[in-house]
This record gives structure tokens, sequence and C-alpha cells, in this order.
């Protein structure tokens, strides 16, 4: 088998691994099964995320038995959205899939995803229909796109994830995004172009569970609004101009019991009250304009959102 010209390369699929020493070899099978009721020219690049199993090894092995396999080894954990971007960087293909490697996301149904770009859309997103997470893990997820949508102003529906088909033009603009801390879908969602949705079923992780702790998806969530969105900041002035207008109808309305010579002398408990409610306001400002410092300085620095260790046929 010759390895694919570049220039003729019809679709690309990406895949962030984690933790997949056990089903790489049958993920890739299945992809390999799909892809060619599509084209003969492709390429499949497996991003490993220094998952701290044997993937790396899985991966090598894969593309010393097909050099339409490419893999990518990153230096250290750099998260699955970083581990994207560094997939879609070296992809050449029209079309770029993107997906994850744990069977949740459906091999089978790329050709459909396909088939339905190829009417007239730069970007066909999966909608994940049955979800196989807990309870309370949809509950949680609910809840934060709620908030998300309010703060950016983002209609995202919290059913699309990852899996998706993407157009070469869509992933150049993609790749133009400069900001440090990245989130592939929004971003995908960010930059536009003609976009439908296709609702495929959630399947359920091979091995293993998720790495994705609720410690960690808060965290990631918290990130995510205070990347894309601003209001909070709008939010902390409304506050402060609120709080500044009741403290003038207060103070006019003892200037008012003053004249009328009904004045007396305020409770220590109120005193303390009022203090100690303005200064939790206070530092609440500040702390919500320290976030959007540090993630400012963040980007400032200007560092790479990955670095390569390893690499196989590329």
């Amino acid at each position: 088998m010759k390895t694919p010209d570049s220039s003729n390369l019809d679709i690309s699929i990406v895949i962030p691994v984690y933790r997949a020493e056990k089903m790489i070899d049958e993920l890739v099978t299945a992809i390999l099964e799909e892809i060619s009721k599509i084209s003969p020219n492709y390429e499949i690049i497996l991003v490993d995320d220094r998952s701290p199993d044997n993937s790396w090894g899985r991966i090598q092995a894969i593309c010393q038995n097909n050099p339409n396999v490419k893999g990518v080894k990153l230096s250290r954990n750099f998260g699955q959205h970083n581990a994207i971007i560094s997939g879609i960087s070296y992809s050449t293909g029209e079309w770029v899939v993107v997906m994850d490697c744990d069977f949740q996301d459906d091999p089978s149904f790329i050709p459909k995803l396909y088939n339905e770009a190829i009417k007239g859309y730069e970007i066909v997103f999966a909608k994940r229909g049955g979800r196989t997470d807990g309870l309370m893990k949809r509950i949680t997820s609910k809840i934060f796109y709620k908030i998300f949508a309010f703060l950016t102003d983002l209609d995202f529906d919290g059913s699309v994830g990852n899996f998706g088909i993407y157009n070469r033009k869509v992933i150049e603009a993609i790749l133009l995004m400069k900001e440090s801390f990245k989130i592939f879908s929004l971003m995908a969602l960010w930059v536009g172009f003609k976009t439908t949705y296709l609702e495929t079923k959630h399947g359920s992780r091979k091995e293993g569970k998720s790495s994705y702790s609720y410690s960690k998806l808060i965290n990631l969530a918290f990130n995510i609004c205070l990347s894309y969105s601003q209001k909070l900041l709008i939010y902390t002035i409304r506050i402060g101009l609120t709080i500044t207008a009741l403290s003038m109808l207060f103070a006019a309305y003892n200037i008012v019991r003053h004249l009328l010579g009904r004045v007396t002398v305020l409770g220590y408990s109120s005193l303390i009250a009022s203090i100690w409610l303005l200064g939790g306001v206070i530092i609440l400002i500040l702390g919500v304009i320290g976030l959007y410092l540090g993630k400012a300085f963040d980007g400032i620095k200007n560092r790479p959102v990955y670095i390569v260790d390893q690499s196989c046929n590329l």
C-alpha cells in the first residue's frame, strides 16, 4: 500500500487517544471498514495525549502495518481539545472527521456524516440521542449549557460534542484562532459556515471510565465561561451600581429622618452586616476581575497548546 498523496486526500479522521490500549486496534479496524465506503484516499491521525497505558505502543504497531494511519505522541497530557488541535493541524484531507476513541462515537456513522456534508454543508455535527451518561451527569450538563448559553449568547446544544465532519476551510479558520484555552466544538460553532446536525446514538464506553471527574468538569465549565464570555464583568458592574444606588437611597432616607428629628442610633448588628456585605461584594468583584486578568496573562505568554514528542508516518 502506498502512502496517500496529500494533495488528493478526501478525508482525514482525527482521534485524541487516552487510556485506549485495549480499544485502539478494534477502533481503527472499524473505521477502515467504514472509510472504504467513502474514498480510497484517506488518513487516520491518532494523537496520544500522553496516555499512561501502552496506547502509543499500539499506535506504532498500527502505523507499521498501514501507512495511511499516522501517529502523534504529545510530550505530556495537554488535554483532549489541545490533542484535537494538534491532530487537525497535521490533517490534509478536504474533509476532517473528529471523534473520540472510546466507541461512544460510532464509526459506522462516518459515511452518514460525509454523505450529509457533500449536500452543501461545511459542518455536520453528530447530535447524540439517548445518552448513556449517568443521571447526575446529564442533569449537571443540562444546567451548565443553560448557564453557558446565557453568559455567551451562543445557542449551543449540550447533546453535541466533538464528533462531526468539517470542511477544510472550517479547519483552517479554527487553526487561526490563537486563544490559549481551546474547546474544539465551540470554536467550530463560533467560526460559522453552513452547519447542520444529524442525530446519532450515544454509545457506551468499551473499556474503563471517563477521565473527566466532576471536579475536572466543573473546572472546565468555569474556564469555558471565562474564556467565551464577558458577561461576568458586566454583571459585577451592575452589582456595584445597584449597591451604590441603594446606598444613596439609604443616605437620603437618613437625611430626611434627621430633618424630621427621628434619628435613632443604628444597631451594632446592622452595621456589622453592612460591612460584611459590602466587603464580600468587593472581594467577589475583585476576584472576577482577577480571573479575567489571569486569562489575559495566559494569552500574553503565548505558549504552544501542544508539544509533539514522537510521530509515525508523518
